[in-house]
Order: structure tokens, then C-alpha cells, then sequence
């Protein structure tokens, strides 16, 4: 058996997490509130924030874990792409941590290990087979990814512009919803009508998306409005919520339908931050009984930024023996 701790602090939270083998013994988040008021992550603070929260978060996920750092086998952390300030203080315990204890490294991707999270084995799942494709889609990513092995990832289509989560937040914010705003509109958005009102998404070419037009339209969409009456998104919150989730959901589900037929697999899994959205985790559920896919849907504890996921990804790197050098600097994208 091999017992990994994991690290990661790529944005604003810290965690850090210890598996054995694809098994989880613990799972610890401390999350930043002092961006709220910002109404976004502010790189300084967070940088602040884990240098204060590093330690204290180890220290319980060893204690939850109950192991001890002499049981620990390999540090896993991830290493980019995110906040430079941020990965540092992370990339920077992993190493002391590993070097005091003449354990390995492995350094890990962001994005990958938010798609492997589905390879956390737990008493109720099934674990993917490959091929398989995958909509990750977060506030700073947006790709559909072929899989074909654990770290053999084909990029069949991706933003080109925005990320999806960033639109929603943008529209949350917006509306005044405060930060994170996705969680905000995904709640108002069951008390509105989600055809209220109509935002037009680009026509880009193959499974490609683009998303700063939708944030354009939906801003030019409330300007016009609020000149005709100025307590507009007050009296039809809800409606707005619906209806700018519906369009960005709706976009993102209609590509990943082309690309999952047009593929052949069979099998389809979401992973990132937005994946917690309920109008995506319905809709492609709705997708899979009609074209009789197996979808996998992570729980929501793994939808966001987690230590969990690079130790899943470290493990299966830990089994390759595919360890970083000491020297690796951490990387924004």
C-alpha cells in the first residue's frame, strides 16, 4: 500500500489531503472569505491567506487521516496552471516536506487531476473505462478532452476566449449576487423562467467555444433595461439567473453532444467547478438516456478545488515513477 499527501493551492483555497492507494483517508479545504469583499480572488491575499492556513491544514488532514508524517510514502502537489503566489506556498511545503523526509515528489496538473477525481475509488462508485470524454469546465478552464489513459489527454475543443464559470460569476456579479456568484445563480435560477429572456452564444467552428460575447450581450441586455427602469434585475432576478445559465449550459451541452457522437465513446463524465451546476449535471443526464451513455458525475466535494484529486493524480503518477526534481518551479499556465 502507498500513502500519499497531497497539496494543493492553486487559487484561494488551501487543502491538503492523504490517500491509500485510490482511497481517501482524508479531505481538508480551508477556504479564503476575505476575497467576498472584493467581489474576486485577490492574488496578494491568497498568497497571505495559505502561507497563514499551510500548515494548520496538513497538520488535520495527518490527524484525520490518523497517520503520521514517517508513514507518508510521496508528496503529490499541484504545480500549476493557477496563481503564482499561490502555487508557490504549496510547491514550497511539498518540497520541504518531501526533502526532510527523503520521500519523492510528484508534481501534478490542475486540470488533470480535476479530471481524474472520477478515478477516487469510494464504496458506491464505478470507476470510468477508457476511452472516455470529458467536459472540464471551471471558472478559469473550459475543454472537452478525450481520454484515452490516465495522462493521455486529446483536447477536442476549449474556450477561446473566457471560461464558463468566469461568465457566470461576470453575470453574477453584475447583478450585485456577490462572490462566488455561480452557486448564487444556480439557486435564484430555480425560482425563474429559464426562456424569459433570449442571449445569443457565437457561431465558432468545431467543438470550440467562446464565451466573452455572451458576457457582452447580457451586460449591453441590462444597460438598455435598466435605462427604462432602474430597479430592473430586482423585480426579474430570478427570470435573469435562468435564463444566462440556461444559455451558457445550453451551449456547453450542445457541443459535447456533437463531440461525444461524433467520437463514438460511449462513456461521458464533467469535472471542475461548474460540474456542481444543476442545470449541467440534469442536462447531461438527460443527454445520456437518450443516447444511452454511462455518465459520470462527481460528487460535489470534488467539484471544486480539492487536495483529494492530486492525490489521485500523484498516484497514479507514483505507480509510473514519474517523481519531480527538487528544482521544478511552479507554473500560472
Amino acid at each position: 500500500m502507498t500513502t500519499i499527501l497531497a497539496i494543493e493551492s492553486s487559487c484561494d483555497d488551501t487543502s491538503a489531503a492523504v490517500l491509500r492507494d485510490d482511497r481517501i483517508l482524508s479531505n481538508v479545504i480551508a477556504s479564503q472569505k476575505v476575497h467576498e469583499q472584493y467581489g474576486g480572488v485577490v492574488p496578494e491575499l491568497a498568497s497571505r491567506a495559505h502561507q497563514q492556513n499551510i500548515i494548520p491544514v496538513v497538520d488535520a488532514a495527518l490527524r484525520q487521516a490518523d497517520v503520521s508524517s514517517q508513514s507518508i510514502d510521496a508528496v503529490a502537489f499541484t504545480r500549476g496552471p493557477g496563481l503564482l503566489g499561490s502555487l508557490m506556498v504549496g510547491v514550497s511545503f511539498a518540497k520541504g516536506f518531501a526533502q526532510a523526509r527523503n520521500i519523492p515528489l510528484v508534481e501534478v496538473n490542475h486540470l488533470q487531476a480535476h479530471v481524474l477525481s472520477h478515478f477516487i475509488r469510494r464504496d458506491d462508485n464505478t470507476l470510468p473505462q477508457f476511452p472516455f470524454i470529458c467536459l472540464l469546465v471551471s471558472g478559469g478552464h473550459t475543454q472537452i478532452l478525450l481520454l484515452r489513459d490516465y495522462f493521455d489527454m486529446e483536447v477536442l475543443g476549449q474556450t477561446i476566449d473566457d471560461a464558463a464559470g468566469e461568465a457566470i460569476d461576470k453575470a453574477a456579479k453584475i447583478m450585485d449576487l456577490g462572490y462566488p456568484g455561480g452557486p448564487v445563480i444556480d439557486r435564484l435560477a430555480k425560482e425563474g423562467r429559464d426562456d424569459a429572456y433570449h442571449f445569443a452564444t457565437p457561431a465558432i467552428p468545431g467543438y470550440d467555444y467562446s464565451f466573452s460575447g455572451v458576457k457582452t450581450s447580457f451586460l449591453y441586455f441590462l444597460r438598455d433595461h435598466l435605462k427604462e427602469d432602474p430597479q430592473f434585475i430586482e423585480h426579474h432576478r430570478a427570470d435573469l439567473c435562468a435564463s444566462i445559465q440556461a444559455c451558457i449550459v445550453d451551449f456547453l451541452l450542445r457541443k459535447l453532444e456533437r463531440a461525444v457522437i461524433a467520437s463514438g465513446v460511449r462513456q461521458v463524465a464533467i469535472a471542475g467547478g461548474v460540474s456542481a451546476n444543476s442545470r449541467l449535471r440534469e442536462g447531461l443526464q438527460r443527454l445520456g438516456k437518450k443516447h444511452h451513455w454511462e455518465v459520470f458525475i462527481p460528487p460535489f466535494q470534488f467539484c471544486t478545488d480539492n487536495a483529494a484529486m492530486v492525490g489521485i493524480a500523484g498516484y497514479y503518477k507514483y505507480l509510473r515513477n514519474d517523481f519531480a526534481d527538487i528544482s521544478l518551479p511552479p507554473y500560472a499556465r
